[in-house]
């Protein structure tokens, strides 16, 4: 077992929870998408690249066409 007096064995800590609450926002979210009708999911889906472009900037995929 690692030394939990090391320096930065917090950091590391702190860094897997933030990771593993990421996964599992990502888990319940997927969870309440299998409920939804292809509407909704639609409609998931344009909010969802609204707020990416909100936070990252230009999405880079605006000129592919997905079928």
């Amino acid at each position: 077992m690692t030394d939990q007096t090391r320096w930065g064995i917090d950091l590391v800590q702190v860094r897997n929870k933030a990771i593993k609450y990421q996964k599992d926002l990502v888990s319940r979210a997927m969870e309440q998408v299998v409920k939804m009708d292809e509407s909704g999911i639609t409609d998931l889906m344009i909010q969802i690249e609204a707020e990416y472009e909100r936070k990252y900037g230009k999405n880079e995929a605006d000129d592919k066409v997905i079928l």
